[in-house]
């Protein structure tokens, strides 16, 4: 039996396991090009609606907005409702608001559009991770995770290389169409083919409630490493596809073609980090701290670069070292709560980093405006070194962190997987 304070064993993925990463794999795949897609679209919808930078950034934040306010409202849905039905609601409902936003007829209504859009997937990353965690034992889920959320490092590849060459020849709009139609083929195969849930039975049960939860400073800590993380995630792919444009003059498609090292290094780091989580057994400084470290001393170089190729290389290494701390940010708090809170602690720590997506658009289109996109690229440091910093202060073992939210000791090792009723679709 593993001891407690050092929390369960990596495991193989089983079957279902796979089934499960497979499927919402794509789900988050098609959620995050989604929102990549406006990024590669933002010198197009200035030009037509006439934009500054600021404006640019605030299509980009009113999403965040709405999105990091649904992110606990998701997490405790899932935990009501069901993760399967939140998520197969949340699928459908943002791929209609996606193809809204291609028929957006002014600034006015984009921004409307973009923050309803910004509603029906905030619903969506609780509800996931949930479903995760009750599909999989603890010393598979961080791997499981990481599998599953390197989906955004990939989408960072695809939606370029699909979006770009649309915008390119048929205009921005036919991008959302056409990311909106492979959403609905995504929501078919996830409510057709999600294996039923499992509940893992430990050697003593668990208390506590989301209240439990969203009361913890500990998790509010959390949150704000995630918070951190994604100031440097959202702030360079809003800007670098504008800024590889406007002051590099590449062409949108070679901006994108670009874009495939640091996003194909993101996709590998996402899912060693998760590897690494599991094998730690959580205690995220190990990992987040030099992550953190590299990436910042990355985006300092990255921002003072003279030469294109430069800047890609120092960019690559800023995302891929950040992204080592993705899955770590959550390995501790995942593996430690039993499943029924699993929603309303993932849709917290997400929760912070949106919020993260709603400053780093804006703040780098001021900095953009005012001071020039050395600075807009320096404030991404911030991210890192606040990432870094609650890194150390956070718990790092399974009873440490059970100590701290006050639920009582539990032997975190799995004795059986019980098939639990099927989910209403």
């Amino acid at each position: 039996m593993v001891p407690p304070s050092q929390g369960p064993a990596r495991e193989r993925l089983d079957k279902g396991a796979k089934i499960t990463v497979t499927l919402l794999f794509a789900a988050w795949l098609i959620d995050y090009i989604d929102r990549l897609v406006i990024n590669l679209a933002l010198p197009s919808i200035g030009r037509e609606f006439d934009l500054s930078r600021a404006q640019q950034g605030m299509a980009v934040s009113v999403f965040f907005v709405a999105y990091a306010v649904c992110q606990i409202p998701g997490g405790m849905l899932a935990d009501r409702f069901g993760a399967k039905r939140v998520t197969c609601w949340a699928l459908l409902i943002w791929s209609a608001f996606t193809a809204l936003t291609g028929l957006a007829g002014s600034f006015a209504i984009l921004l409307v559009v973009r923050f309803l859009f910004g509603i029906a997937e905030g619903v969506f990353p609780g509800a996931s991770m949930k479903a995760v965690s009750e599909r999989t034992t603890p010393g598979q889920r961080m791997s499981a995770n990481g599998v599953v959320q390197s989906s955004n490092a990939v989408a960072a590849v695809v939606a370029p290389l699909v979006a770009a060459p649309l915008i390119a020849h048929f205009g921005w709009r036919s991008a959302f169409f056409t990311v909106a139609a492979v959403g609905v083929f995504v929501y078919a195969a996830v409510r057709l083919w999600l294996p039923e849930r499992e509940r893992t039975v430990r050697g003593a049960t668990s208390t506590g409630s989301a209240r439990t939860v969203l009361r913890s400073g500990t998790m509010w800590a959390f949150a704000g490493m995630f918070f951190g993380y994604d100031i440097i995630v959202w702030g360079l792919n809003t800007w670098v596809p504008s800024y590889l444009n406007e002051e590099r003059g590449l062409a949108l498609t070679s901006a994108g073609a670009l874009s495939i090292l640091p996003a194909g290094a993101a996709t590998v780091a996402v899912i060693v980090g998760g590897r690494l989580a599991d094998r730690f057994e959580g205690n995220q400084r190990k990992i987040v701290v030099p992550a953190m470290t590299v990436s910042s001393v990355a985006l300092i170089l990255m921002a003072t670069a003279s030469g294109t190729v430069a800047f890609i290389g120092w960019m690559s290494v800023a995302i891929a070292s950040a992204s080592l701390g993705y899955m770590p940010i959550f390995a501790v708090p995942l593996r430690s709560l039993p499943p029924e809170l699993t929603g309303a602690a993932a849709g917290l720590i997400t929760f912070g980093g949106q919020a993260g997506g709603v400053v780093a658009p804006t703040a780098m289109g001021l900095l953009a405006d005012s001071a020039g996109f050395g600075a807009a690229f320096g404030f991404l440091v911030v991210g890192a070194v606040l990432a870094a910093v609650l890194a150390c202060v956070t718990p790092q073992t399974t009873s440490a962190f059970r100590r701290a939210l006050r639920l009582p000791d539990a032997d975190p090792a799995p004795v059986s997987a019980a098939p639990v009723e099927s989910e209403p679709r």
